[in-house]
Parts: C-alpha cells; structure tokens; sequence
C-alpha cells in the first residue's frame, strides 16, 4: 500500500477517513476551547487548532519549534504552551485529541511527523532562541516521543527544525506535490520532511543550536560489540538490522526499540514491547522453531536487542514463489508438490506453537511474515513482542487483521485461531477478507478442495475454528474498531 494512505486508515477500521473532526478523532484536548484576547483567531486546521494572534510578520519560513507528548503528559503540555503563547501574542496550533496523537505516535505511523503534537512559530532566530529557553524551561522534565526529523532542545519536549511557516508547494522530480521553502534565489524547492534532521544547504545553523547538534552526533554505536551492516525494517517504534558480533564474527538480527514511540493499542512503547519480547525469548529457549536471544543494551535512549539472524524466505514470499495457481502451465504433480509443502509447514508451525504453549505463552502474532521458512524448509517464527503469559490475559496490542482473532477470543485459542487462518491461507493467502466477514471461511474451503488435492476435512478443521458450525450465513457487518488490528 502507498505510504500516503496510512493516515487515513487510523480513524475507521471499514473506510478510509481523516481525524478532522470529533467525530473520527474523538473528545478534543480541553485547551481548544479556552478564551482568547481580543484580536485573536482560532480555526480547524485538518487535524490541527490553529491559533493566530492577529498580528503581523510571521517569516514564510524558518526554524520552528515542535512539542512532544506522550498520552499522560499532552493536555498539560498543551496548556503550558497555550499560557505562554497566548501571554506573548505567538502563533502556535495543537493536535486536536489524544486519539490524534496516538495516530501519530503508534507502531507504524509515518515517522517524518511523528510525535508532534504542539508547533510554535517564532518571528526570527532569536525569538526562536527566547521561546527555547524560557518554554524550555517550564517544560523540563516532561516526557516525550524523539521528533525524528528536529534537532532536540536538551531533553526535550521542545524540538526545532527549518522549514515552511506558510502554506507553499513545489512539484519534486518524481511529480508528486510537497510542501515548499524558498531558496535564496526564490525558488520553490522540497521542504524535506523526512526522520532526519536536515538543514537546507543555504541555511546556516544558529549558535545557541550548535551545543544540542552536538550532543546529538555524540551517541554512536562505535563502542558497541556489534557493527549495523544492513536496514531490515524501518517503522515508527525503530528498526530493525542485520550485523555481526565483532567478537565472533556471527551474522545477528539488532533490533531498536524508541521510548515512547511505536504504541500499540495498549499504550505500551516499543521499549517496553522489545523488553518483554526479550525475556519471552528466554523463556522458550531451545524450542525448534524459536530464534536465540543474545543481548539487550542501551544506545543512547534507545534500547536494543541482539538475536539470532535467521536466513531464508518470509512465508508469504516463499508461499509466492512456489504456488501453482498463479502458474497457468502448472501440472497436478506441481499441485500435489506444493500441497505436501503446504501441510509440512503447517505441521511444523502447529508442533512449535503448541511447544510455546506447554511453557505458557501465548504468541499473539502468528501471520504469514512473521514465520520464515530456511533452505531445508524448516519454519522459525519471529516477533514475539507482543507475546505475553497466559496468565496475563493480555490480547495482542499488534495484530494482522487476516490473522487477529476476534476479541472475545482469549489465552491459547488467541493462537488457535491464528493456526486455522494460516490453514487456509497456505492454499489461499486472502485471509485479510476473513478479517472483515469470518463466515467467508467457509467460501474459501471450497476453492482450495475444488484446487489441491487436500481433503475436506484438513480444511474444515480450520473452519470450524474461525467460524463454528451453528453461525449462519449472515451478510457482512460493519466492522466495529479492534485496537489490536492498529
């Protein structure tokens, strides 16, 4: 899916849709309805209030300043900000909800806005120093998610970058339209907005900046026992690598967890998901199918872990690979070669499924990228970070929505019912349709027994669990939210 859409996907589990409104974004941060001085304005902005003084000489372009927040901390954030901008006649605007800014805070929302809930537009560089030191002061100490693209002021929440205060646009080489900063020579050029802090290459970094760039650059990885060789992932809870242990040389798997960022439907950050999944590694050391664990350690404020790096095929590419419906030429000994391949996988997932359980954890996220498959086609699962004991109760704050079992679903059958989605999606892999409606199960049982050579009953093992016997053939319902689905 095009990356420009996930925004629109946070607001309503059925139909694509923008939080610019109560409605979609839920109850607004209190702050949007106080009284303002005569003179000022306050409009709706997307999913922004935007406040304007009413005054004069606002640059189109400069260094701004952005606030972060995390869901305990937002509104009093805000309210600060609100005070003193108001208090000084400064143009700021805020998200509008909490639910605006889990949207941009959560696993794997766009990293080049993330975490902004608060922008401030000064009028020159040392209005921007002023508003720095003082807010930054009445803000210290407040948690907050690391805007990937701003320069951080000491420990946050107030970061900074260059960029367009007005409303501009340019078309890039690609011909998409984005938003635009003028260069020296008035020409409109891409206002970059990516996870990196950059600065336009005319742009000179102001003194009182330079300090807090430095201690940015000081954290570095070249004390580490490990080197970063290569970008498995990215997403907004951080990345995911391949490296060695330089001390013996063995290929691993790093894995970055960023405080406060990366939600899931829990609220819980990518640190505390990297942290859990770390000690449930160690708990099911030595089952077949389940990758070592080495290390956890810090870099900075992000945490990290070392595991085994696990060679071969995601599932779903090697699914591809070899299935013969998409092969017009393929012959029955192709089908039944791929049948036997099917069952072999899924028998293995099920034995190391069923080995996890017997040491009591729920796995949580069985789906088809998260299970690889090795040259001598035996299967290992991987992410386990939202796997939790049985005796938590915990549901899976992450979920593929193809894969997610229903929400009275708790305990074991969580990945029971993952197993019988993963049946059916060996032979056919479309289970994102049982995710709106289960009861097509039953329609799919019938094109994968009319296709391979597999028997009725293999299938309606499965069929039975995703939808039991005595459930009617109902029409599809609207889709009510599952948090695990974000």
């Amino acid at each position: 899916m095009n990356e420009e859409y996930e925004p629109y996907t946070m607001a309503d589990p059925s139909f694509y849709d923008a939080m610019h409104s109560e409605q979609t974004a839920g109850e607004s941060f209190a702050a949007a309805d106080r009284a303002l001085p005569a003179g000022w304005s306050r409009y709706e902005q997307d999913d922004w209030f935007v406040f304007n003084p009413g005054t004069s000489g606002l640059p189109a372009q400069g260094w701004k300043l952005h606030a972060a927040a995390t869901k305990a901390n937002a509104a009093r954030v805000i309210v600060t900000i609100f005070d003193y901008c108001v208090e000084r006649g400064i143009h700021f605007k805020f998200l509008r909800s909490e639910q605006a800014l889990v949207a941009r805070v959560s696993k794997y929302a766009p990293r080049g806005y993330s975490g902004k809930l608060v922008t401030i537009y000064p009028t020159d560089d040392a209005h921007c120093e002023q508003i720095l030191t003082e807010l930054g002061a009445l803000l210290d100490g407040e948690p907050s998610p690391y805007i990937l693209s701003d320069l951080r002021w000491g420990k946050g929440p107030l970061y900074v970058r260059y960029g367009a205060f007005a409303n501009r646009y340019t078309v890039d080489a690609s011909g998409d339209v984005v938003a635009a900063i003028a260069d020296p020579d008035g020409n409109l050029v891409e206002d970059r907005r990516g996870p990196v802090f950059y600065t336009p290459p005319w742009v000179t970094l102001p003194e009182f900046l330079k300090p807090h760039l430095e201690a940015r650059n000081s954290v570095t990885v070249a004390d580490l026992p490990y080197t970063f060789e290569q970008v498995v992932h990215f997403s907004n809870g951080g990345g995911i690598y391949v490296g060695k242990d330089k001390r013996t040389g063995r290929e691993v798997v790093l894995k970055e967890g960023r405080p406060h960022a990366g939600l899931d439907a829990w609220g819980h950050d990518a640190v505390q998901r990297l942290e859990r999944e770390y000690g449930i590694l160690q708990r099911l050391a030595g089952i077949p199918g389940i990758p070592e664990v080495y290390d956890l350690f810090w870099v900075g404020e992000h945490r990290f872990m070392a595991m085994e790096y696990v060679k071969g095929d995601v599932l779903s590419k090697a699914l591809v690979m070899r299935y013969p419906l998409i092969d017009a030429t393929a012959t029955d000994q192709e089908y039944a070669k791929f049948t036997d391949w099917a069952v072999h996988v899924q028998h293995q997932v099920e034995a190391t499924i069923a080995a996890v359980h017997e040491r009591g954890i729920v796995y949580g996220d069985l789906h088809l990228f998260n299970i690889v498959i090795r040259e001598d086609d035996s299967v290992v699962l991987l992410d386990f970070e939202v796997a939790s004991p049985v005796e938590d109760a915990l549901r899976p704050g992450l979920g593929n929505q193809g894969f997610t079992a229903p929400r009275s679903t708790t305990g074991f059958a969580i990945d029971l019912y993952s197993l019988a989605c993963l049946r059916l999606a060996m032979f056919m892999p479309m289970t994102n349709l049982i995710g709106l409606h289960r009861v097509k199960a039953r329609e799919f049982a019938d094109i994968i027994t009319e296709h391979f050579p597999v028997s009725r009953e293999y299938v309606d093992r499965a069929v039975d669990v995703i939808v039991p016997p005595d459930t009617p053939p109902t029409p599809a319902p609207r889709i009510e939210a599952d948090p695990a689905r974000w």
